[in-house]
């Protein structure tokens, strides 16, 4: 089955560029600006790949003046460590206290949500992106975000309405048109789900979560080798993630159901 949850991943390019947000009136030196940014990305490759070292060198850097830039890679290299509250904490009281724009503020709330999401504190992560889209309404991936904090909620229709608000300023959002087919079939809307995973696949024929979600559409209208098809797509394009795990649960469960005998009278 598929789960309502995203998957963290800090983006280094899009989030941070320190040298440029610094407080009016500041004048950085080019060099320094050049090496601010050079120390920002290696920290946050460290934070990604090795988060342990990469929470050691954000410390270290802080120490000598690293800034919100440090405390940001901090943060983020706590989420690889599956220190979830922390990372919660450090996000948005970073995002209390930046000199920033109201956008850039509501992506690091929006970072926070993430890690409550992760956390299993829908609600926390919930309130965090109302907070978040007040700051930046029109931010599509927030909407997405607060979109599947209310499905694990069980509030399937306002995630609905999220997740419909963020393919309206958008249209190729495919993990939009997916959490919204798994919203609906929570719901029992089969057919609009359907239609949704359609459009899901046309955008990306080889997203897991939307094979996944084919594949469990397919079962349930009977057609059980179309759903081993999609299954089996999932386990090929993409081998040892969570959805190609699930889909082998699903093609041994629906093996096991075939295969065994009828009760007798």
């Amino acid at each position: 089955m598929l789960s309502f949850h995203r998957t963290y991943f800090p983006r280094a390019a899009l989030i941070f560029s320190f040298f440029l947000i610094a407080p009016s009136g500041v004048r950085q030196a080019r060099a320094a600006e050049i090496d601010g940014a050079k120390a920002y990305r290696h920290c946050m490759d460290l934070a990604i790949s090795a988060p342990r070292k990469g929470f050691d060198v954000a410390l270290s850097w802080e120490g000598v003046g690293g800034g919100d830039a440090a405390r940001h890679c901090a943060a983020a290299a706590m989420m690889g460590l599956g220190m979830y509250d922390e990372a919660a904490k450090r996000f948005t009281d970073l995002a209390q206290n930046i000199k920033a724009s109201a956008d850039f503020k509501a992506r690091l709330l929006g970072h926070a949500a993430q890690a409550d999401m992760l956390a299993n504190k829908p609600a926390q992560a919930q309130a965090v992106l109302d907070a978040a889209l007040k700051l930046s309404p029109n931010d599509t991936g927030l909407r997405v975000d607060r979109g599947v904090a209310r499905a694990a909620l069980g509030a399937y229709w306002d995630a609905i309405d999220d997740f419909s608000i963020a393919l309206k300023r958008n249209s190729r959002l495919p993990e939009a048109y997916i959490f919204r087919a798994t919203a609906y079939r929570y719901l029992g809307s089969l057919g609009l789900a359907r239609d949704d995973i359609v459009r899901a696949l046309a955008l990306d024929p080889k997203n897991p979560e939307g094979l996944l979600e084919s594949g469990i559409l397919k079962r349930l209208s009977g057609d059980l080798e179309g759903a081993r098809r999609a299954w089996v797509a999932v386990v090929l394009a993409a081998p040892g993630s969570p959805a190609a795990r699930s889909a082998q649960q699903n093609i041994e469960r629906m093996d096991v159901h075939i295969k065994a005998p009828a009760n007798k009278p």
